[in-house]
């Protein structure tokens, strides 16, 4: 049983929730240490966020108890909880200033007036908004409004902050710029961020860990760089960024072993027929199927001897699209160090 020492801010234990038939989330345990940025990550209908509305209370485990810094909460109110959510569509007062939104929570708690104004201040400053208090939501960007979310998720000091897909609206650029203020709020507060998307580029720039779900199920837990270097099934090697399968006499072909194997495209080395490799490396002929030129880099598709299809991505260094396309229908050899192999189902 957790206590109240326990280093955990979040513990799932044994926890799913049905809705009917449907298993939204299926029997997972997980834990969520104290202090870092934790991203749910996965598919729409994959559990993710069903979790994480388990823990903001505004849903209850059908089996399984959760547990916030020791106590069980499983059967608590949403007010009961030390914890705050920011959601997609900010939810913000449209008749109120921004000051006004980010000190709604104090009020309600009959903060007195100067010490509100002051910590209003003190948190517009941390999330770059000190000079738009006045300004009403309708004169904000959307990156700006998430802001103010942001804000006043945080100015009643939870030891946990939830958020539900906070940038899901935002375009890309800003998304990304978002994504790396996100991670400095984080760590500048030192709260638990617990953080639900289906962006995994979102969750690889932003995660201390992360969580993968498919199906109500958590298929991987571990830092970005383990899940992306060692997915540890099928699911998250394709999901995770891309991944090459393969699997049967092609993989015997390859590596001796009929094992299925991961391989990512930037490992594969691409050169012409002939080339001489290093000795031990893992090779493949095959030709070019497709070229898809991409600005920073290129994708290749090759369609392998051996009876199976495998995307190369090489950066463009030295080349242009006008020296790319024409390598389509031409053969080639592909190496790469079989230590970037990854064994699926080992």
């Amino acid at each position: 049983m957790p206590d109240s020492d326990s280093a955990s801010a979040i513990r799932f234990v044994n926890v799913s929730r049905h809705f009917g038939a449907v298993k939204a989330v299926d029997d997972i345990n997980l834990d969520i240490e104290d202090g870092e940025f934790f991203t749910l990550l996965g598919p729409s209908g994959s559990g993710k966020t069903t979790s994480l509305r388990m823990v903001a209370g505004f849903e209850r485990p059908t089996t399984g108890q959760i547990f916030l810094h020791g106590k069980d909460v499983s059967n608590l109110p949403p007010y009961e909880r030390d914890v705050n959510t920011v959601f997609q569509d900010y939810a913000l007062f449209p008749h109120m200033t921004v000051a006004e939104n980010v000190g709604y929570g104090l009020m309600i708690k009959k903060t007195p007036k100067p010490e509100r104004a002051r910590r209003v201040q003190e948190i517009l400053e941390l999330v770059h908004l000190a000079n738009l208090g006045e300004r009403k939501p309708s004169q904000l960007s959307g990156g700006q409004r998430q802001r103010v979310a942001l804000a006043r998720a945080l100015i009643n000091r939870p030891r946990v902050l939830l958020l539900d897909e906070p940038l899901g609206a935002l375009d890309l650029k800003l998304r990304q710029a978002m994504q790396i203020e996100l991670k400095n709020i984080q760590q500048q507060v030192g709260i638990t961020f617990v953080y639900v998307t289906h962006d995994q580029e979102e969750a690889l720039t932003m995660s201390d860990r992360m969580a993968v779900f498919n199906l109500g199920k958590i298929e991987q837990v571990g830092t970005p760089a383990e899940i992306y270097e060692r997915p540890a099934t099928a699911f998250v090697a394709g999901f995770v960024g891309v991944s090459n399968l393969l699997q049967g006499d092609v993989a015997q072909a390859i590596t001796g072993s009929p094992q299925t194997f991961a391989i990512r495209p930037e490992k594969i080395h691409l050169a012409e027929t002939g080339t001489e490799t290093p000795a031990g490396q893992c090779n493949a002929a095959g030709v070019i199927r497709d070229v898809i030129y991409l600005g920073m880099y290129t994708r290749y598709v090759v369609w392998l001897d051996a009876g199976a299809e495998l995307t190369v991505v090489e950066q463009n260094l030295h080349t242009t699209s006008m020296d790319v396309h024409h390598l389509r229908g031409q053969r080639v050899q592909l190496s790469w160090n079989p230590a970037h192999n990854q064994v699926i189902g080992a």
